[in-house]
């Protein structure tokens, strides 16, 4: 979602694909990053965020003109649940929103804005769910994404959790990229929930289960 123009995707953008990668692991969009850590800024300060980073092993901010690896966004991730698991759900749902905003402002151009917006919400919601289907490896890195239809999206080996374990869903990021996609573009009260994630025990995917 984070590397398309005209059709959501340029030839440009097929290098920076993770399928395409070789030699550097899989790879996800910068915005991972780039929309966490000003969140963690503002209620810690740079610092707080500066020092994070540097636990994460991320040794500088993305520019944001290429994908970077996974790990480097699941790192910050986790020391973010791990050093602050009161704050880390509300920040990574922010980040979340922030990002589904970046990918409104830049990568959806406004003819297609104005159509889904103009679509019966179902017809919307399912033009929406095969383009954010066909993108899916710019969030998902080397997870499996797949559509259970208009209103449920799964991860499977989802790397932004990998490792993890957890009595609640942990992905609140994704989450709140979906909803505020789904929000602005198919119904301003679309919720999105993520009912089962893969940190949780005897859930192979993290499901997500957006409401109208």
């Amino acid at each position: 979602m984070e590397e398309d123009r005209s059709k959501w995707r340029t030839s440009e953008d097929v290098r920076h694909d993770p399928r395409h990668a070789t030699g550097h692991g899989a790879l996800i969009g910068p915005n991972a990053i780039l929309q966490l850590v000003p969140q963690i800024e503002r209620t810690c300060g740079a610092a707080r965020a500066a020092q994070m980073l540097a636990r994460a092993g991320v040794a500088e901010m993305p520019d944001g003109s290429r994908m970077i690896p996974e790990g480097d966004a699941a790192r910050l991730h986790q020391a973010l649940r791990r050093d602050m698991p009161e704050m880390a759900p509300d920040l990574a749902a922010k980040a979340g929103t922030a990002t589904a905003d970046y990918i409104l402002a830049h990568r959806i151009p406004q003819p297609v804005h104005w159509l889904l917006r103009a679509l019966p919400a179902p017809v919307a919601a399912r033009m929406l769910s095969r383009a954010i289907t066909r993108h899916a490896w710019t969030f998902a890195g080397s997870g499996r994404f797949v559509a259970r239809g208009p209103w449920r999206f799964e991860i499977a080996d989802n790397p932004i959790v990998q490792g993890e374990h957890s009595d609640v869903p942990l992905c609140q990021w994704h989450a709140a990229v979906f909803q505020q996609l789904y929000r602005t573009l198919v119904g301003p009260h679309v919720l999105c929930v993520e009912t089962a994630c893969c940190a949780m025990p005897g859930h192979a995917s993290c499901q997500f289960k957006l409401t109208p």
